[in-house]
């Protein structure tokens, strides 16, 4: 079979995201099981793919300043494609920014670095449902009653840092589903897939939390929550409160600058 070197790599992902993505199958704990070979070329095809491939030229590193810093977004997105088996973007992060904790119901995703260092939080939800066994603890600073209902228990799985080299991140609907994503060092850029796409309308709206902090957490001796958050605590359970979008945080659109994706 003759190479083919004349189609972009971004058309290239675009198309093995729909074939393996569409193939997605439904098992009883609601993880979609996307068929392996599929998308073993998927991830294959993601972790070769560099800036240079999507004509973005990485951002220099410079930090915000007075009322320009405030008015521009610290986090921009480049839409690349979307049909109703997935969504394909870039996320542009300025220096120190970060998107929030938040989730993705029901969707596998990829997260590849194309240019910088981003450090991504991963949690996996635990059952909703607050029974007597899983009366929630004191927190610091207390909630208020009307809170409750809001809170999730989690499990914090990972903290590891991507760079342009790494392979990709990923998410299913049952594992890693949660994460926080910071810029390290400067600015950044990924790439994301997502499918299915986000679609408030179908059950796929996007939700933001927060971490807490219990009482005999708070009670520790000085030690940050980030030190406590140790290979040995990865594992343990957290609480997690659903939040409004975070003010300090907002996303603006920039225009694609490379090849054309069509699916």
């Amino acid at each position: 079979m003759p190479r083919d070197n004349k189609t972009p790599l971004i058309q290239k992902i675009a198309k093995q995201a729909y074939i393996a993505f569409k193939g997605l199958k439904s098992s009883a704990n609601g993880e979609n099981k996307v068929v392996a070979d599929k998308q073993s070329e998927l991830i294959s095809l993601v972790t070769a793919v560099r800036a240079a491939d999507l004509k973005i030229a990485p951002r220099k590193t410079k930090a915000s300043s007075g009322s320009a810093g405030l008015q521009n977004p610290p986090v921009t997105y480049m839409h690349i494609c979307e049909t109703e088996v997935f969504s394909m973007g870039v996320f542009l992060l300025r220096t120190g920014a970060s998107i929030p904790l938040h989730d993705h119901p029901g969707m596998n995703g990829m997260l590849k670095v194309l240019y910088g260092k981003v450090s991504v939080s991963c949690f996996d939800k635990l059952e909703d449902d607050l029974t007597v066994s899983t009366a929630p603890p004191r927190f610091e600073p207390p909630l208020a009653t009307f809170q409750t209902a809001s809170l999730r228990r989690s499990v914090l799985r990972s903290v590891a840092e991507y760079s342009e080299n790494s392979g990709p991140c990923l998410l299913t609907p049952v594992r890693d589903n949660l994460h926080q994503i910071d810029a390290v060092e400067g600015p950044a850029a990924f790439l994301d897939i997502l499918a299915p796409p986000y679609n408030p309308d179908d059950g796929r709206d996007c939700h933001y939390y927060k971490v807490l902090q219990t009482v005999a957490e708070g009670e520790t001796d000085g030690k940050s929550n980030q030190e406590q958050q140790g290979e040995e605590k990865e594992k343990e359970e957290t609480w997690l409160l659903e939040i409004p979008q975070p003010e300090d945080f907002w996303c603006g659109g920039e225009p694609y600058p490379g090849p054309a994706v069509s699916v």
